[in-house]
């Protein structure tokens, strides 16, 4: 089978959707597929892609202050050649974009089914950047994407709902992200690297992984720690990302150990040198670094939103808190950090369920999600 796959990010940011969707590709060929991956061009791409790639004319994003991200403008002649000699089969689309549209325009002339995956949230980053009033045209822009694709791909039940909710009647399937458990476990744990880094080996710590932007509730994380400083509670602070938050948690949170963007063995062995993963973010579509600090053997206190509450098992492998409630974040996080008891019950139940998300198997679903979408094309 030939796999056309189209995306706004593949390889010039190392985030999630990046990672996920290299991980796909490498599976598809290895069970003998060909895949011709179509995105953006990056002169300084931040990983080594797995597959074909051809590079498409793209922008950096226009609003947000976000430039470090691409958006395709159109798919390109060049790009449309290589298309039409590929001859694919079906067609993924990763990101509902102009090049995923350019994408819909050539398999209906070709006439083979369209599929799509739902990575990003867009709708719950608006207002973080004082464009809320956007959210009524990007729900109907995304009701006219998924129209035309006959099956779409949702890493969980919740955000399932959330979109169905918003009028996109598509078959929705739920095809859930995985954990490399060999990778992130809590033998991993390292004395040593803490001990470079100043904390004792006493010292409880609390960790946010991921980019340091607003939307993963940084607002938040930064209340509860101060919160947990002034009223004595003993812990420390470890930020691994980078972002343009950066400065100003250095000037709120002077204490805290910033190590900057992670990836492999030393993001492993990050998590589990924590002792608690706090992460206030609701706008998850799924939460992949939650299921990594779970895989890793730490109690999670998350946000109660899409993504991390189908992973976190309240009062079992951690705590949820409505969203933006610092309170909450902060009883939370605080009876974790006070009840070692609870903390190394947590741990075990973490790590257990996070085995449950295995790789090869959410892997294998793809496969069978797009026979059925040729054959009902057919």
């Amino acid at each position: 089978m030939k796999v056309a796959l189209f995306t706004g990010n593949y390889n010039h940011i190392a985030d999630g959707v990046s990672l996920t969707l290299n991980r796909l590709v490498g599976h598809l060929e290895s069970r003998g597929y060909e895949v011709l991956v179509f995105g953006p061009h990056s002169d300084r791409p931040a990983l080594k892609h797995a597959g074909s790639y051809v590079s498409v004319p793209s922008i950096p994003m226009p609003v947000g202050n976000r430039q470090e991200y691409r958006v395709p403008i159109r798919m390109g002649g060049d790009a449309a050649r290589q298309l039409k000699a590929f001859r694919p089969d079906i067609i993924h689309l990763a990101t509902p974009d102009m090049l995923g549209k350019s994408a819909i325009r050539y398999a209906k002339q070709a006439k083979i089914p369209v599929v799509a995956s739902y990575h990003t949230n867009f709708c719950s980053y608006l207002s973080f950047y004082g464009l809320g009033w956007l959210e009524p045209m990007i729900w109907r822009h995304l009701r006219g994407f998924y129209k035309s694709c006959l099956q779409v791909y949702v890493p969980s039940q919740s955000m399932a709902d959330v979109l169905r909710a918003n009028g996109i009647v598509t078959d929705m399937r739920i095809w859930e992200h995985g954990v490399e458990a060999d990778r992130f476990n809590p033998a991993k744990r390292s004395l040593e690297w803490r001990r470079s880094l100043g904390f004792a080996d006493e010292d409880c710590v609390v960790a946010f992984v991921s980019r340091l932007v607003t939307e993963k509730g940084l607002d938040v994380f930064r209340e509860v720690v101060q919160r947990l400083s002034a009223d004595g509670v003993a812990h420390k602070t470890l930020f691994v990302g980078a972002g343009p938050m950066e400065p100003g948690l250095r000037a709120a949170l002077p204490d805290a150990v910033f190590t900057g963007h992670l990836k492999g063995e030393a993001l492993a062995r990050a998590f589990a040198s924590a002792e608690v993963f706090l992460f206030p973010s609701d706008t998850e579509t799924f939460g992949l670094v939650t299921l990594e600090a779970m895989a890793s053997g730490l109690p999670t206190v998350c946000a109660d939103a899409t993504g991390s509450k189908e992973l976190v098992e309240p009062g079992v492998t951690g705590f949820l808190a409505m969203p933006k409630d610092v309170d909450a974040f902060y009883k939370a996080t605080r009876a974790i950090l006070e009840d070692p008891v609870l903390r190394q019950n947590m741990s075990r139940e973490a790590a257990k369920r996070a085995l449950l998300y295995d790789w090869e198997t959410i892997m294998s679903k793809i496969e069978h999600f797009y026979e059925e979408a040729i054959s009902e094309f057919a």
